[in-house]
């Protein structure tokens, strides 16, 4: 392992503001999005997310003046997912000042957005999130949720995620509904099958609640690490995890 971890703090947003829940539901107020992001951007984040979790079944685009706001005032790589249905809506959130989009349920309803994606921005600009829960009838033990985890797809998650690196995403980021918020480690199985299915990166999403778990999924082939709630909620610092991962020998930015 010779590429450094990066850290993402996550930033779920709803009403224009940060919000966290448990297993995608049971949401409550974590804060102003531009006063975290800059929190985070001080504090050693390699990397910076923000999703906006009602937007799909809202129906409605990514709110463009948040994503303006917060882009304002971040200085790493920032990415931003929800709502995003067509290039069009790509592009207007990348013009609003996001350096990566995240796509989901508009990426598994019309894969063709995929390769469409990477064609007009470039394939380093594209993100395919895919929300996960298990489900022992699928081959993986795996099954694709969209509609921010409301919608059982019956399509397995790691074939998805076989199918969306065919189109040269560089990164995957699958989210455990079982993991979310939950705070009771990364769901490892599904990190370990998509890592070794896929030439892109794993996200480790969904799940964080105490340093060694990152130090699992790092162990179980994620590159980069996301959480939200820990960071919120200040259970974790991202210095403090830096520190704690290069004492186990892990490379970190």
């Amino acid at each position: 392992m010779n590429k450094p971890i990066r850290i993402m703090p996550c930033l779920d947003m709803q009403n224009g503001r940060v919000v966290k829940g448990v297993h995608f539901v049971d949401i409550r107020d974590a804060g102003d999005p531009v006063e975290c992001a800059q929190a985070y951007c001080r504090n050693g984040a390699d990397e910076l997310a923000m999703l906006d979790i009602t937007a799909t079944v809202e129906g409605r685009a990514t709110m463009l003046e948040v994503v303006k706001r917060v882009a304002g005032v971040t200085t790493v790589p920032f990415t931003v997912g929800g709502g995003i249905s067509d290039v069009k809506a790509a592009e207007a959130v990348l013009r609003a000042g996001a350096n990566k989009v995240s796509v989901s349920s508009a990426a598994f309803r019309k894969p063709e957005l995929i390769p469409d994606m990477v064609r007009e921005f470039g394939p380093e600009v594209v993100t395919v999130a895919i929300d996960v829960d298990r489900n022992g009838a699928m081959p993986s033990g795996y099954e694709v949720y969209i509609d921010g985890g409301r919608t059982a797809t019956g399509a397995d998650a790691v074939e998805w995620a076989r199918r969306v690196d065919g189109f040269g995403v560089p990164v995957i980021l699958p989210t455990s509904k079982a993991g979310d918020g939950a705070r009771t480690g990364f769901d490892l199985p599904v990190i370990r099958a998509i890592r070794n299915a896929v030439s892109a990166e794993v996200v480790a999403s969904g799940g964080a609640g105490q340093l060694e778990h990152f130090f699992e999924a790092v162990e179980a082939g994620a590159t980069v690490l996301l959480a939200a709630s820990v960071f919120h909620f200040g259970l974790i610092g991202i210095p403090e995890l830096k520190k704690y991962l290069r004492g186990r020998g892990v490379p970190v930015m």
